[in-house]
């Protein structure tokens, strides 16, 4: 059996070339067509596994127009690194994260729907939000969890486009739900006596149903641009879930039109609620600080103090990600600021709806009681 020996330039070995067009040009400058027919069966048939460390490419070569694709069968997020001893710590402190969050959610949903005094706008608002908090975190924490147990940082292509198709549909649908609340909260402090009428249960369920249906478009169209994308090269993706630049930055299609419909659908998606948000408390505070009474005030200030609280983070955290340029020194701190709004957030606001409400302290010092007149 003859030795045969191949060189590989790693730089230039996931590049796509177009078969047809070597094809034409061998045949051009009269090669012989017996060496021609060798190579054209070498692109129709031949299969190559490369595997280096954790990447791993399969590498297919067949006879179609717009020529060679390498096929990458998989992710590896990176996330915070694959040493063991980081990997117990990052799973002995989101673990926790991840258990208040779902419990605290829950806990408030629960106590909405038993007590009847927490049955008002505010609340129907606050539901939703408890529902969408518990599903965001649930598109990411648990396979994190997961891989800082099993040290498996892979993830098949469908499986990340999935990720981030949630993941995106439940952000989007954020902002304009948290938008919501703050029109809420502006009818409830700058039009108190025409509050019930407004904002009735029929005005409620258009208000929740147009923050989930847009946030449900939005992700679908950019999603969509997401799957036209082709991957061919390296496999690495620096983060620790499938966010859309991390993820079309090792794409070796061409991610311009990817990335300028996702700016612009993310502008379309967030500025709207976003100004409204803003809108709504610019109006509440011009009310608030014309009010004589220094009680009325804090009153007023109350009722809207802790939803104020979460838009800020929320969105605090999104432009700090998305907006401030990517250079190679920010992007250790990119990661940081996503865990703010991907992880941090759906645990903060149970507690902060919780702790600085009175209201829904009050329902659950009444179930406590219920339960504990029970036992005893």
């Amino acid at each position: 059996m003859p030795l045969c020996m191949a060189f590989i330039d790693y730089k230039k070995v996931f590049d796509s070339v177009f078969q047809q067009s070597i094809i034409n040009a061998l045949l051009n400058q009269g090669v012989d067509t017996t060496y021609i027919n060798l190579l054209q069966s070498i692109y129709e048939k031949t299969m190559v596994t490369i595997c280096l460390n954790e990447l791993k490419v399969n590498y297919s070569t067949f006879h179609q127009q717009e020529g060679n694709r390498s096929t990458t069968t998989e992710f590896i997020l990176l996330g915070f690194g694959n040493l063991l001893e980081l990997r117990i710590i990052l799973f002995i402190l989101f673990l926790p994260v991840y258990t208040l969050s779902i419990a605290g959610n829950l806990l408030i949903i629960s106590l909405v729907v038993i007590d009847q005094h927490l049955h008002n706008p505010m609340y129907f608002f606050l539901v939703n939000l408890s529902c969408l908090e518990t599903c965001y975190i649930s598109t990411i924490l648990p396979r994190m969890l997961a891989s800082f147990i099993t040290g498996d940082q892979s993830i098949s292509i469908y499986g990340c486009i999935i990720q981030y198709y949630f993941f995106g549909f439940f952000a989007a649908t954020e902002c304009y739900l948290l938008a919501m609340m703050s029109y809420d909260r502006y009818l409830a402090i700058c039009k108190p006596l025409h509050y019930n009428i407004l904002m009735n249960s029929r005005l409620c369920l258009q208000l929740a149903l147009t923050s989930w249906i847009s946030g449900l478009l939005t992700n679908t169209i950019i999603t969509s641009f997401l799957l036209e994308l082709t991957f061919c090269g390296p496999n690495e993706i620096d983060h620790f879930f499938c966010d859309i630049y991390p993820v079309a930055n090792i794409s070796c299609s061409n991610t311009r039109l990817v990335k300028l419909a996702t700016f612009i659908l993310g502008i379309m998606g967030t500025g709207p609620p976003f100004l409204i948000t803003v809108a709504s408390y610019i109006c509440i505070l011009h009310n608030v600080l014309q009010i004589n009474s220094k009680t009325a005030q804090q009153k007023a200030f109350s009722t809207c103090s802790s939803h104020l609280i979460v838009v800020t983070l929320f969105y605090g955290s999104i432009f700090l990600v998305y907006i401030v340029p990517e250079i190679e020194t920010l992007k250790e701190l990119h990661k940081i600021f996503s865990i703010f709004y991907t992880v941090l957030t759906p645990m903060l606001n149970p507690l902060i709806y919780s702790l600085r409400n009175r209201e829904v302290k009050e329902a659950l010092f009444k179930v406590i009681r219920k339960h504990s007149n029970k036992i005893s």
